[in-house]
């Protein structure tokens, strides 16, 4: 379990109100004192250095700060870092695994649905809770409603979209992979 001090490591604060956090973030366990009032996205960045959820707008419109939290999005500039106590929290940071992009990031990548990158964190997260909500199967028209609250002021969205769907796609060939894995072992044990 890693545990943090406050953002300086000095003590600084101390005599405000503090609050002791612990929640599971990656898969990690961590556990650190902070005030009431210090949001979601900024114990992630300033506490953990978790850097790769940005903050855009703080005011919940643009989806820059996307996180899973217990696996369902969330902007975390509108989440109390206390109100997560006991919870488990991904960051983009958490979606990749032995070394391996999550089959998002990676569609991301191989349909150039970035440009400055500012909001591909955010849009990569959002487009993974989609996809556990809606589906593989994803439709243009659906992907772009569902991306409201996402904004990009870089791109047009069209190579975005083609990433959801190839992201899906490959998300589905993913979890076959997956489940046929687990079955192999069952089936030659019989």
């Amino acid at each position: 379990m890693r545990q943090h001090a406050d953002d300086a490591g000095t003590g600084a604060g101390l005599g405000r109100d503090m609050y002791r956090v612990n929640m599971i973030v990656n898969g990690e366990e961590v556990d650190s004192d902070v005030e009431g009032r210090t949001l979601l996205v900024h114990f992630l960045r300033n506490h953990l250095k978790l850097t790769g959820t940005h903050v855009g707008c703080d005011t919940s419109q643009c989806g820059a700060c996307t996180v899973h939290l217990d696996g369902i999005a969330v902007k975390s500039c509108s989440v109390l870092a206390v109100a997560c106590r006991g919870r488990s929290v991904t960051t983009i940071e958490g979606l990749a695994s032995d070394g391996a992009l999550h089959p998002m990031q990676a569609a991301f990548r191989d349909n150039h649905a970035l440009q400055c990158g500012f909001c591909t964190p955010g849009m990569i997260m959002s487009s993974v809770d989609m996809v556990r909500r809606l589906g593989h199967e994803l439709d243009e028209h659906t992907i772009r409603e569902q991306l409201e609250g996402n904004i990009c002021r870089c791109t047009g969205y069209h190579n975005i979209v083609k990433a959801i769907q190839c992201g899906a796609r490959n998300s589905a060939a993913a979890t076959q992979q997956s489940a046929a894995a687990r079955a192999a072992p069952a089936a030659a044990g019989r």
